[in-house]
């Protein structure tokens, strides 16, 4: 008792010397009522938990002590209703974190097996490839520089690509060139292009339930359908079973994720009736659309990612949607979709802005992230509004198929009475 009285003399005693000490500032009133009242009783509440602590380097400890104490004001702050929302909200940002975990772990296992096999197989090149006839031949004539780039120039230099060259019918070309056009990877080749992957590719009849290719097996073709439905099949690690993830039809390609990243199948695919299908090899891919296949998808994943509706998608679905999408331009006062038309395609703004009205009066505004269209798509029923560009604008369409394919046509349903 004879303790608590002392300390609490001593610190009425030092706020005493404090005012007095203040009142000999040359500072504004305002401020010193500042110091003493908003300053102070931090300080001193700071000072005391240092002094019982004693900290060997009191800096990082006052920082940390700091952001606790604003930490614990501003809980103090939330109702009871927020406190239980932000606590479900980290423990499903803790989720999808171990899950993008898993995945970066998994990603990181196959790409070092990769490269273990990658090495494994350019030194067994190594040791069956000899160098051109002749490379030992006296040389103290020439140049050191002429030796090296002469004696090994033919040796090191690599092969020109030569796309293969399959014949085929003017009706299969012309099958074959409809079906790729129909295909997000195929369908932005220039002319000449186009050319030599139809040249390159390879008619193939699959039998109802043939497997086409193997999950973890190595992918050396895609392929794409021109007729016929297939399952896509993954077996989970924890699993003796395969699962359906997708069906794949007319118009899709499969395979191209083991020649776009240099990893084994992701999944196995098997026909479930008779199919028509194309295959391409992994050297033509690369050399043609390998580089404009890449950029496309990073560029529209990156912005899809960033779409509230989408933001439940994992990366794998995600970039399946961005191989999905169309660009599309209007300008200032174009209808995109017109009330009472039939709809066939679902679409989200890129760039710019528009507006929706219903029966002339204006129902809603659109910016960059927003989507419309679902309406019409989701319930097989008229467009429910006209939507008309405000300037020019930038937006990616889905069509009907792909829409109810690759979008989780539930969670749309749950936000689709904005015109209502």
């Amino acid at each position: 008792l004879k303790s608590h009285h002392c300390t609490s003399f001593a610190l009425l005693r030092s706020k005493v010397a404090a005012m007095e000490g203040l009142e000999a500032l040359k500072i504004s009133e305002d401020k010193k009522k500042y110091i003493f009242e908003s300053l102070n009783p931090i300080l001193e509440e700071m000072v005391a938990e240092c002094i019982h602590k004693m900290p060997k380097d009191p800096v990082p400890f006052i920082l940390d002590w700091l952001e606790k104490k604003k930490a614990a004001e501003e809980d103090k702050q939330l109702t009871p209703e927020e406190k239980e929302r932000l606590t479900k909200e980290n423990d499903e940002l803790v989720l999808k974190v171990n899950k993008l975990k898993g995945q970066v772990q998994e990603a990181a296992k196959m790409a070092s097996e990769a490269a273990v096999a990658e090495q494994e197989e350019e030194e067994e090149d190594d040791e069956d490839d000899e160098p051109p006839p002749g490379w030992e031949r006296d040389m103290d004539n020439r140049a050191r520089t002429s030796v090296s780039a002469e004696a090994y120039g033919e040796w090191n230099a690599k092969k020109a690509f030569v796309p293969p060259v399959i014949p085929k019918t003017d009706d299969q070309k012309d099958r074959l060139k409809m079906c790729l056009t129909k295909s997000f990877l195929f369908a932005e080749l220039e002319a000449n292009d186009l050319n030599i992957v139809i040249g390159a590719m390879k008619e193939v009849q699959a039998k109802e339930n043939e497997r086409i290719i193997n999950q973890g097996d190595n992918g050396d073709f895609l392929f794409v359908i021109e007729s016929g439905t297939l399952d896509c099949l993954i077996k989970l690690p924890d699993s003796s079973e395969e699962k359906c993830v997708k069906k794949c039809e007319t118009g899709d390609v499969f395979g191209e994720l083991a020649l776009l990243y240099n990893c084994p199948r992701a999944a196995s695919v098997e026909a479930k009736e008779g199919c028509v299908l194309w295959q391409l090899d992994r050297d033509t891919f690369n050399h043609i659309v390998k580089e404009a296949a890449e950029k496309k998808r990073q560029r529209y994943d990156n912005f899809l990612a960033k779409v509230p509706l989408l933001s439940s998608m994992d990366a794998y679905e995600r970039s399946q949607l961005a191989d999905a999408v169309k660009v599309e331009h209007f300008q200032e006062g174009d209808k995109i979709i017109i009330e009472g038309e039939p709809g066939d395609k679902f679409y989200i703004i890129e760039d710019g802005s528009a507006i929706a009205t219903k029966g002339g009066t204006e129902v809603m505004k659109y910016t960059a992230g927003d989507y419309f269209g679902e309406l019409a798509l989701i319930n097989n029923k008229p467009r429910a509004a006209t939507v008309t560009a405000k300037g020019e604008a930038r937006l990616l369409s889905i069509d009907s198929r792909s829409f109810k394919r690759l979008i989780n046509v539930n969670e749309l349903m749950a936000k689709s009475s904005k015109y209502e």
